[in-house]
């Protein structure tokens, strides 16, 4: 599954908030930071748990308009 900086990713289980599904990547590398879009607390995690986690991508970060700006 191809996924990069800033998209909306729905994992597996539930944050314990309750509030959200739904997390946003804001760091990528060898481990990736999510962030809860329900209550904001992030999460790191290495790659290979990220993706053993990963359900689905929501919704796709506009890559081109991220890099002119």
């Amino acid at each position: 599954m191809e996924y990069n900086l800033n998209d909306i990713v729905e994992m597996k289980k539930q944050h314990p908030c309750k509030k959200s599904n739904y997390w946003k990547i804001i760091r990528m590398g060898a481990d990736i930071r999510i962030k809860c879009l329900g209550c904001g607390s992030s999460v790191l995690m290495e790659r290979r748990e990220f993706e053993k986690k990963l359900k689905k991508i929501i919704e796709k970060a506009d890559v081109e308009h991220e890099e002119n700006s």
